[in-house]
C-alpha cells in the first residue's frame, strides 16, 4: 500500500471511530465520548503547576488548547498507525483496540454518567476496527477511492448527529421558562461613582458574557430545570431533596457579590462582580438540622466536580443562586442552580451546576482541589491592581492611575499608589456598595515626561494592608504588589 493511502486509512478510521463514540454518548450522556472522557481524565490526572501553566498562559481557552493538542496527538496516532500497517493490518487493528481501552477506562472512572455510558467506547472501538480492516482491505484490493469517501462521509455524518442529538436539551428553552425571578429582599442599588469606567477599570456590575469562567468542565452540563435537583444529607436531622420550583418557591434573595478565583495571578483578571439570585445556604441547612460534629459543606457539581467549604461560615454567607443579573444563570455560570459565597475563592465555595450537598468533616471528605495541592481554607486576600495605564502603555498630558481592589468579606478602606518607588499617595475610592464586593479607585497625578513605574496598594477595613513579597496562587492566593511601567508623554 502507498504511503499516502496508508496515512489516509488510519486518519479516517480514527475519525470514524471517535464519530462514532459521540454519536452513541448523545443518547448515554455526552460526558462519554470518548474524546470528551479522555480529555476531562486528562484535566484530573494533569499535576497542578501544569494546570496553573496552562490557566496562566492560556486563561479560559486552556481546555480549547487541550483538545487542539489532544487532536494533534491522535492525528500523529493515526497516520503511525495507518504507516505501520502497510503490509498487514495487525499493527493498526492493535492501536484502534488500544485506543478504546483507553476510552473504556476514561467512561468508567468518570463520576458524572451512568452504567450505559460504557457503550460509547465501546462502539468507538467497533467502528474503528471494522473501519480500519475495511478500508485496508479497500487499499488493497482497488485503487477506487469510493471506499474511502463512503467511510469518511459516514463519520462526518455521525459527528455531526452526535452533536446535534447530545445538544438536543433544550436548556435555553429551560431558562426562558424560568421567566422573572423576583427576590423578596433586593440588593441596594448600585450608587453612581461605584466605578470609574472613562478612566479604565471595569463597569461595577460585570455582564455575564464577560464573567470570568474557570472550571473543570470540558464540556458544559446541559441541564433543564424542571429535571433538576438538590439533595441535602449527611450530618444532618432532616435530609431533604429540593427541585428547582421548590427553590424558587421560598424567600429570594438578591446580593451583590464579587467572585475571585485563587488561580488569579498579580494583576490578574480572573474576578467579576454580579447580582446574584437565591436562597441563603444557611436557611436550608439550618432547616435540614446540622448535627454537632460537622465542619465542612461538601458539594457536588453535575460533572462531578467537588468543593468543600467551612460549614461555620457558609451558615452565615452565601446563596445557592438561581439568578444572575435580573435573569436566571447563564448555563455556562451554572444553570439551574449555583453556590454563591462572598469571601472564600471559588474552588473551596462556587460550585456551579451543583447538585448536592453534603454536611460532612473536613476530615472524612476532600474536595478536587485539595489532594492536588491547594489549601483546605481559602479566605480571599486582600488585593489591588492596576487598570490603566496598561502594562508599556502612553499617557497625554496627566496620568490617571485607576485600578480595582477587593477584600472580601472585609471591605476595603483605603488604596495607595506610588511612582517609582516615591512615597504613597492616597487613591480616590469609588463609591463602597458592600464589603463584599470589590472597588474602584483612581488618582490624577502631574509627571514629568518619559517612563514611570506605578505601584499599587490596597488596605481592608480591619487595617491590613496586602503583603509586598510575591507569591504565587498555590496553595492559598497571589500575594504582591501590582506594578505597570508606562510612558508620559
Amino acid at each position: 500500500m502507498k504511503p499516502a493511502k496508508a496515512a489516509l486509512t488510519g486518519l479516517i478510521a480514527l475519525a470514524t471511530a471517535l464519530a462514532a463514540g459521540h454519536l452513541v454518548a448523545a443518547f448515554v450522556g455526552l460526558s462519554a465520548s470518548p474524546y470528551l472522557a479522555v480529555g476531562n481524565a486528562a484535566i484530573d490526572l494533569t499535576p497542578s503547576w501544569l494546570k496553573d501553566f496552562a490557566v496562566t498562559t492560556f486563561g479560559t481557552a486552556d481546555k480549547l488548547v487541550l483538545l487542539i493538542c489532544m487532536g494533534v496527538v491522535l492525528v500523529g496516532i493515526g497516520i503511525g498507525a495507518g504507516l505501520a500497517s502497510r503490509n498487514s493490518p495487525a499493527p493498526g487493528t492493535l492501536v484502534a483496540v488500544l485506543l478504546g481501552f483507553v476510552g473504556v477506562a476514561a467512561v468508567v472512572t468518570r463520576p458524572d454518567v451512568g452504567q450505559l455510558a460504557v457503550l460509547a467506547p465501546v462502539a468507538s472501538t467497533a467502528a474503528g476496527v471494522y473501519a480500519f480492516r475495511y478500508l485496508h482491505r479497500e487499499a488493497e484490493e482497488s485503487e477506487s477511492r469510493r471506499g474511502f469517501l463512503i467511510t469518511a462521509g459516514l463519520a462526518v455524518f455521525a459527528g455531526v448527529a452526535g452533536q446535534l442529538f447530545g445538544s438536543r436539551t433544550d436548556v435555553e428553552g429551560s431558562r426562558q421558562a424560568v421567566g422573572d425571578l423576583t427576590p423578596k429582599v433586593k440588593a441596594p442599588e448600585i450608587p453612581v461613582g461605584a466605578d470609574f469606567v472613562k478612566d479604565g477599570t471595569p463597569s461595577f456590575i460585570t455582564s455575564g458574557d464577560d464573567f470570568y469562567r474557570i472550571d473543570t468542565a470540558l464540556s458544559v452540563p446541559r441541564i433543564r430545570a424542571e429535571e433538576w435537583a438538590l439533595r441535602v444529607h449527611g450530618m444532618v436531622e432532616r435530609p431533604m431533596v429540593l427541585t428547582f420550583e421548590e427553590i424558587r418557591s421560598r424567600d429570594l434573595v438578591e446580593e451583590t457579590v464579587t467572585l475571585t478565583c485563587v488561580s488569579n495571578e498579580v494583576g490578574g483578571p480572573y474576578i467579576s462582580t454580579a447580582n446574584f439570585v437565591g436562597v441563603r445556604i444557611g436557611d436550608v441547612l439550618r432547616e435540614a438540622g446540622v448535627k454537632a460534629g460537622a465542619d465542612q459543606l461538601f458539594s457536588t457539581s453535575d460533572d462531578g466536580f467537588t468543593a468543600g467549604s467551612p460549614l461555620d461560615y457558609v451558615l452565615e454567607n452565601g446563596l445557592i443562586a438561581i439568578g444572575m443579573n435580573g435573569e436566571p444563570l447563564p448555563a455556562e455560570h451554572g444553570f439551574p442552580a449555583r453556590l454563591v459565597v462572598p469571601g472564600l475563592y471559588g474552588y473551596v465555595s462556587a460550585t456551579k451546576w451543583v447538585t448536592d450537598l453534603n454536611v460532612t468533616t473536613f476530615a472524612k471528605d476532600q474536595g478536587y482541589w485539595i489532594p492536588r495541592g491547594w489549601a483546605t481554607r481559602a479566605p480571599i486576600k486582600v488585593s489591588s491592581r492596576i487598570d490603566r495605564p496598561t502594562r508599556m502603555g502612553k499617557v497625554q498630558g496627566k496620568a490617571v492611575i485607576a485600578g480595582t481592589a477587593w477584600a472580601q468579606p472585609k471591605g476595603v478602606a483605603k488604596v495607595e499608589v506610588r511612582i517609582d518607588g516615591g512615597p504613597w499617595r492616597e487613591a480616590q475610592l469609588g463609591a463602597d456598595v458592600s464589603d463584599t464586593t470589590w472597588r474602584m479607585w483612581r488618582v490624577e497625578l502631574e509627571l514629568s515626561k518619559g517612563s514611570h513605574t506605578a505601584e499599587c496598594r490596597a488596605t481592608d477595613k480591619s487595617g491590613f494592608t496586602q503583603d509586598q513579597a510575591r507569591l504565587d496562587p498555590v496553595p492559598d492566593g497571589a500575594t504582591g504588589w501590582h506594578s505597570v511601567t508606562f510612558t508620559v508623554e
